[in-house]
C-alpha cells in the first residue's frame, strides 16, 4: 500500500510541476539563463586576481581588473535597456551573452595586462546586459501582487549560482590552468545567447511609452530624463547605490582588513563569517518576497536598511570574533529581508511602456556604487582608518534609509488592496509631465 501511494504521488507532483511551468514559462527560462550566466561569473571569481598577478603588475592594478568590471556594468546598463526597448528583450539578452563570450575569450587569450583589462570591460558589459534584460523581463511579466515573490525567486537563483560558482572555477583552474575558467565562462555565455533566442519569449509591450500627457512614442533618452526627475525613482536608486557602495566598498574591501588587523582573525574565520552572510541571504530571499507582497515595499526596505547600518557599525566596533559573527548575522538578516524589494519598487513606479528605461536606469545608478565604493572607501581608510570608513558608510546607509522612509510613497500593500473595491488593480505611480 505504501509503495502504491508513493507511485501515485509522483505523477501528481509531475503534473503540478508541469502546470507551474505552463503558468511561469518565461520566469522559468529567465532563471535558467541567469543561473547559467552567474555560474560562469562565479567560476572566475577565484582566478581573476591570480591571472592578473601573473602579468607581474602591482596590487593596485590587480584591483583595477575588478573595478573595471563594475565600471562596465555601470556604462552598459542604459544601452542594454535601449536595445531591449528597440530590438526586444530576447535580443538584448542574446547580445549580452555574445559580449560575455567575446570578453572572456579575450581574457583567456590575453598576451598582456592591457588586453586582459580590455577583456574584463567587454565581459562586464555583457554581464550587465544579461542582468538588466532579465530584470526588464521580470518587470514586464509581473503585477504588483506577485512582483516581490517573482523577483525574490530570481534573486535566490542568482545568489545560489554566484555562491556555488567559485567551487567548480577553482577545480577548473587546478585542472586546466588559470585561463581555463575564462573559456568555460565563454561557453556559458554562448548557452545564454542560444537560450535567449530559442526559449525566452518576447515580452516587450506593443504599447509605446507614455507620460501622463499620453504623448505616444517618447524617445528612450527622454524616458530616462523623465525618470531622473521623479523623486521616488531617485530615492530607491539612491538607496540601492548606498547598498552597492557598502557591499563592495565596505564588506568586500574594508571588513576583512579590519578583522585581520584589529581583531586578529585568520582567513578561515573571516571566510566563515562571510559565508554565513551568503547562506542566510540565500535562505531569506523567497520569504522576503512574500513579506514584500504582503506588507508592502517600504515595510521591508526601511527596516532592512537600518539593519545594514547596524551591521556596519558592528563590523567597525567588533572587539572579538563573537561580535564579528553578530555583525555578520545582522548584515545577513538585512540582505535576506531586503532581497529584491528595491527592484520591485522600481518596477512598480515604471510608467506604462517604460520598463526597459526604468530598470536599466535603476541598475546604472545602483551599479555606480559598485564603481565608487571600493576606490573612495579605500582612500578614506588610508587617511582615517578602516573603523572610521565603516562608520561613515553606516551613516550613509542609514541616511538613505531615513530619506526613503520619509519621502518615498508606498507603491503596493496587499491589505490596502484587499480593502479596495473588487476589480480594482494597483497602478504604477505616474511621473510628472516633462517641463
Amino acid at each position: 500500500m505504501g509503495d502504491e501511494r508513493t507511485l501515485t504521488r509522483v505523477p501528481a507532483r509531475l503534473r503540478d510541476l508541469t502546470s507551474w511551468y505552463r503558468r511561469n514559462r518565461v520566469l522559468a527560462w529567465i532563471c535558467v539563463v541567469i543561473a547559467v550566466n552567474q555560474l560562469g561569473f562565479g567560476s572566475i571569481v577565484p582566478v581573476v586576481p591570480l591571472y592578473a598577478a601573473a602579468f607581474g603588475v602591482s596590487q593596485a592594478l590587480i584591483g583595477l581588473t575588478i573595478a573595471i568590471y563594475g565600471l562596465a556594468r555601470f556604462a552598459a546598463s542604459v544601452p542594454a535597456g535601449w536595445i531591449a526597448d528597440r530590438a526586444g528583450r530576447r535580443w538584448s539578452l542574446a547580445a549580452g551573452g555574445a559580449l560575455t563570450v567575446a570578453g572572456n575569450v579575450i581574457c583567456g587569450l590575453a598576451p598582456s595586462y592591457e588586453v586582459f583589462l580590455f577583456g574584463r570591460f567587454v565581459a562586464g558589459s555583457g554581464a550587465s546586459m544579461v542582468l538588466t534584460s532579465g530584470q526588464v523581463i521580470l518587470a514586464d511579466i509581473t503585477t504588483p501582487e506577485t512582483r516581490g515573490r517573482t523577483m525574490a525567486l530570481y534573486m535566490a537563483v542568482f545568489l545560489f549560482a554566484v555562491g556555488i560558482g567559485p567551487l567548480p572555477g577553482g577545480l577548473l583552474a587546478e585542472l586546466g590552468g588559470l585561463a581555463f575558467p575564462f573559456f568555460t565562462y565563454a561557453v556559458f555565455g554562448s548557452i545564454v545567447a542560444l537560450l535567449a533566442l530559442w526559449r525566452v519569449p518576447e515580452t516587450r509591450s506593443k504599447t509605446p511609452a507614455r507620460a501622463v500627457t499620453q504623448s505616444p512614442g517618447m524617445p528612450y533618452l527622454a524616458q530616462v530624463g523623465v525618470l531622473l526627475r521623479h523623486r521616488p525613482f531617485l530615492l530607491v536608486s539612491l538607496l540601492s547605490f548606498a547598498a552597492f557602495f557598502a557591499r563592495t566598498g565596505a564588506l568586500f574591501n574594508l571588513v576583512p582588513v579590519r578583522a585581520q588587523q584589529s581583531i586578529g582573525l585568520g582567513p578561515a574565520q573571516i571566510g566563515l563569517g562571510l559565508a554565513l552572510i551568503s547562506v542566510l541571504g540565500l535562505l531569506g530571499a523567497y520569504p522576503s518576497g512574500i513579506l514584500v507582497d504582503t506588507f508592502g515595499r517600504k515595510a521591508v526596505i526601511v527596516p532592512s536598511t537600518l539593519l545594514s547600518g547596524a551591521g556596519l557599525v558592528g563590523f567597525a566596533l567588533a572587539p572579538d570574533y563573537g561580535w564579528f559573527l553578530i555583525a555578520c548575522l545582522l548584515w545577513a538578516l538585512a540582505s535576506g529581508i531586503s532581497g529584491a524589494a528595491p527592484a520591485a519598487y522600481a518596477a512598480d513606479i515604471a510608467p506604462r511602456g517604460m520598463n526597459a528605461a526604468a530598470m536599466s536606469t535603476y541598475r546604472m545608478l545602483a551599479d555606480s556604487g559598485y564603481v565608487v565604493g571600493p576606490a573612495l572607501l579605500g582612500w578614506l581608510s588610508d587617511f582615517t582608518g578602516a573603523t572610521t570608513a565603516l562608520i561613515v558608510t553606516a551613516a550613509l546607509v542609514v541616511t538613505t534609509g531615513a530619506l526613503f522612509a520619509l519621502l518615498a510613497p508606498e507603491t503596493y500593500r496587499r491589505r490596502a488592496q484587499e480593502a479596495a473595491s473588487p476589480g480594482t488593480e494597483p497602478r504604477p505611480l505616474e511621473v510628472p509631465p516633462r517641463d
